[in-house]
């Protein structure tokens, strides 16, 4: 990456661009968007700019009227042609509210546009099926500021942390009821014979994009998709298990402790809803 775009100036990647008073540095106080860019498009993009300035009201942001999805899409793409990687590429919009202290932010909304070029591997299902685990010492919260994806994200980076330092591919991160919440980087679906189950919302879960186009997609094929709380039990006791997040569509999971999965359904929700928006 060898350039970023900062408040709209695209400028060198290595050049400083934050003050130390940016309170998405100091508070967390913040939220991102991490976009995948097919052919010279963003895709899923009305979920993405729903979510976007969903959680910036949300949040209580003071959106200037410039701001908007459409300028938004034109900086993502200008960047992605600076950095030569519009054919794939992921691109992370992060937000924050300007400068200050707690009671004396200038609350003059900042954003920094980032891009990397993806390989194209990341558009085919994982042959090798991911081996997790359950983070233990963190529990998110249910609330309205759990479904977003907000610059606060310390359960996340330690669970990650976790899973690298335990050599596993994932872990997933409980809520306080102690059920399911979602992954470090993904949101979960779990397989019982027949029925579809994701973490609804109220379980304090990211509101993933590509979960919601693979409920939208799944309802309307007519598969039985449900949300709902998802217990430690379901999930070893189920029969699949994949992970879907914007940037790898789904990931099909062999493992969770002494379970594993198959993966013949997940292949074929792959095929019917994943694939022909990757290419």
């Amino acid at each position: 990456m060898e350039y970023i775009n900062i408040n709209g100036k695209i400028v060198p990647a290595n050049e400083p661009v934050l003050l130390a008073s940016n309170r998405g540095y100091r508070y967390g106080d913040g939220l991102f968007e991490t976009m995948k860019v097919v052919g010279e498009q963003v895709s899923l993009v009305p979920f993405h700019f729903e979510r976007l300035f969903s959680s910036l009201s949300v949040l209580q942001f003071d959106v200037p009227k410039l701001f908007t999805a459409e300028k938004l899409q034109q900086e993502v793409m200008q960047l992605c042609q600076r950095n030569n990687c519009t054919s794939l590429a992921r691109v992370r919009l992060s937000v924050s509210r300007g400068n200050g202290g707690l009671y004396d932010a200038d609350k003059t909304l900042q954003y920094l546009i980032e891009c990397w070029p993806l390989p194209e591997l990341v558009n085919r299902l994982n042959e090798n099926g991911l081996v997790i685990d359950i983070y233990p010492d963190a529990r998110k919260s249910c609330d309205k500021f759990s479904s977003i994806k907000s610059a606060n994200f310390l359960p996340y980076s330690l669970a990650a942390h976790y899973a690298k330092a335990n050599k596993y591919n994932d872990c997933l991160v409980l809520n306080t009821q102690g059920s399911i919440a979602d992954s470090t980087i993904a949101n979960v679906f779990i397989i019982k014979e027949e029925v579809i189950t994701t973490p609804a919302l109220t379980e304090g879960c990211v509101n993933g994009v590509m979960r919601r186009h693979l409920i939208g997609g799944l309802k309307k094929g007519g598969y039985f998709i449900r949300e709902s709380a998802v217990s430690i039990d379901d999930l070893l006791a189920a029969d699949e298990v994949f992970l879907s997040n914007a940037i790898q569509g789904i990931r099909w999971v062999r493992q969770c402790r002494d379970s594993t999965y198959r993966n013949s359904k997940t292949v074929e929700i792959f095929t019917r809803f994943v694939k022909t928006i990757s290419s």
